[in-house]
């Protein structure tokens, strides 16, 4: 895990409500472009620390919970660009989850896909921090940016064709956006009892991969400023 915080990372980590970390926000991001960013919009504001965790729920799980386990924190938020489900979310827009994903935790059966809570294994839904998500889409209505609140989904392997797009939005209707670190980020923090945000800014649409049409740095772009509203947001 790459740790790039903006607070001292030798803080004493227990979950005393006394420990100033306990009133802090822990970001986790996949990659550092991401992080950066994210740390661009920030501008040094105190109460944050914003870590690159790796791609994938696995690594972004492992990260947020060791920092968890090191430091009490009163949000955890996955960030990150992502794609956008067609007719939810647009290219250079945002999306903020009300709910987190799985959307492939599950077993292929002869009637199709049947997710972990479907078989009775466990859950493959986390329900977002909802004041704060709310919050954050009023502040970026009145940025200007378009924004959507709805699903966002979890994937390891990220979709290639249009059909998995349609069996994706047919799965978890109302989905709008796909990422791969959101469920391993809201599990680490549903497992040390702290609310969870998801942000994703659209880099491009869910489907067949077309890498001319992926706008990347306008997605880092609104990946900054829509960091740049959480201070005042989560105040």
């Amino acid at each position: 895990m790459q740790d790039h915080s903006q607070s001292d990372p030798a803080r004493a980590g227990n979950h005393n409500t006394q420990d100033p970390s306990a009133r802090r926000v822990l970001i986790v991001t996949a990659v550092e472009a991401e992080r950066d960013a994210v740390m661009r919009g920030l501008r040094n504001a105190d109460g944050f620390d914003v870590i690159a965790a790796g791609v994938g729920p696995a690594a972004a799980a492992a990260a947020a919970a060791t920092r968890l386990v090191r430091s009490a924190y009163r949000l955890v938020i996955s960030a990150g660009i992502a794609g956008g489900f067609d007719g939810r979310a647009e290219v250079g827009g945002v999306v903020i989850a009300d709910s987190i994903v799985a959307a492939d935790l599950g077993s292929e059966t002869a009637d199709g896909f049947a997710s972990v809570r479907e078989l009775g294994f466990g859950t493959d839904r986390i329900e977002a921090e909802t004041n704060a998500s709310i919050r954050l889409v009023e502040a970026l209505k009145r940025a200007g940016l378009p924004v959507s609140l709805g699903p966002i989904l979890t994937v390891s392997t990220t979709t290639g064709s249009a059909e998995r797009a349609a069996g994706l939005a047919g799965q978890v209707p109302g989905a709008a956006a796909e990422g791969m670190e959101g469920f391993g980020v809201a599990t680490a923090a549903a497992m040390a009892c702290v609310p969870v945000m998801e942000i994703r800014a659209i880099s491009n649409k869910v489907g067949p991969r077309d890498r001319s049409a992926w706008r990347i740095p306008e997605a880092l772009r609104q990946l900054e400023t829509a960091s740049s509203l959480l201070p005042e947001v989560l105040s």
